[in-house]
């Protein structure tokens, strides 16, 4: 089986071809901005300069039985742009249905796409968790635009022999993750006094391999075609508890104070970081019974031993 996977050298796509090259009966196509030299050479790297409405995928198409989108203009805290909306759909939406839609011209049996969770929303309240079925438009430019191109993905499923799989992942992490979820592993491994031990909400996550699971099992298994899913490690903890396990994951003892979470919130609002008040305090939470029942999946990396992993490999380039 051929397959071809976008966004090959981000955090998701390298651990996805990690994972695909175990799998003999899979010829992979990885799609890179610049040639990636940590890949095998099994690998056939195909060079694209960038992803919008006007790129040509004819000559990379021909012969591929499955796409894996992973590639995506992402959520970023600070935009700079004049209009953040039109930037995220060039790439997240337009990008998108043009690569599905060229993929449908070319007989491509399979297109699975790598959506986010703030299509859901980013707060679940106390309406409990969110599901895949829930009808919400996002007004977030982000999530806006995931959510655009997941609809017109549906439409296309409908009107072509192309199936489409969307799963819809919370915050990921696993080994060389980045952005927010490290800055935290280094202020745990210096073991910083943090502000955080107050804090009383439910957060879900995933391990990198425990995404690449779903998104491997989604290649071929005949219940994923047509429908969305949401992926987790099945267990949700507080930003208190998750602190205190990754500091254990590092071999620190926590040092977390319990200062009033109400009180945090508004401090942290007050010196406009509302984002971040956001993230720490707020809960949300995602139901993967769709995910476990039509799939007969379930994660098989527990959150204890996907954070020991993340933190071996933190540990590791504190000393390169």
């Amino acid at each position: 089986m051929r397959l071809l996977v976008t966004g090959a050298s981000g955090f998701i796509g390298q651990a996805l071809i990690s994972q695909l090259l175990n799998n003999s009966n899979y010829q992979v196509y990885a799609v890179v901005r610049k040639l990636f030299a940590s890949f095998p050479p099994e690998i056939n790297q195909l060079k694209i300069d960038d992803i919008s409405s006007s790129t040509n995928w004819d000559k990379y198409l021909q012969g591929v039985d499955c796409v894996i989108h992973t590639a995506a203009r992402v959520h970023v805290m600070s935009d700079t742009s004049n209009n953040p909306l039109d930037e995220f759909r060039k790439v997240n939406t337009t990008g998108t249905l043009k690569l599905a839609q060229q993929a449908a011209k070319y007989g491509v049996k399979r297109f699975i796409y790598l959506s986010s969770i703030k299509v859901n929303g980013e707060v679940t309240f106390h309406k409990g968790p969110f599901t895949a079925d829930d009808v919400f438009i996002p007004t977030d430019p982000y999530a806006l635009s995931k959510y655009e191109a997941e609809q017109g993905l549906l439409k296309l499923a409908e009107n072509t022999n192309m199936e489409v799989v969307i799963i819809r992942p919370p915050l990921v992490y696993g080994p060389n993750v980045k952005a927010n979820f490290k800055n935290m592993m280094k202020w745990l491994y210096k073991s910083t006094p943090l502000p955080f031990g107050g804090i009383n909400n439910k957060r879900s996550l995933v391990a990198i391999d425990n995404l690449v699971d779903l998104i491997i099992t989604c290649i071929e298994h005949p219940g994923a075609a047509n429908e969305i899913f949401l992926v987790s490690d099945g267990e949700d903890l507080s930003t208190s508890e998750l602190l205190n396990r990754v500091s254990a994951a590092l071999g620190k003892k926590s040092r977390l104070l319990s200062v009033n979470q109400q009180l945090l919130e508004l401090s942290l609002k007050l010196i406009g970081k509302k984002d971040l008040a956001q993230r720490l305090c707020s809960s949300l939470q995602v139901d993967i019974r769709k995910t476990k029942t039509l799939l007969n999946w379930t994660p098989p990396v527990n959150m204890d031993d996907g954070l020991k992993i993340t933190a071996q490999k933190f540990i590791e380039s504190q000393y390169l």
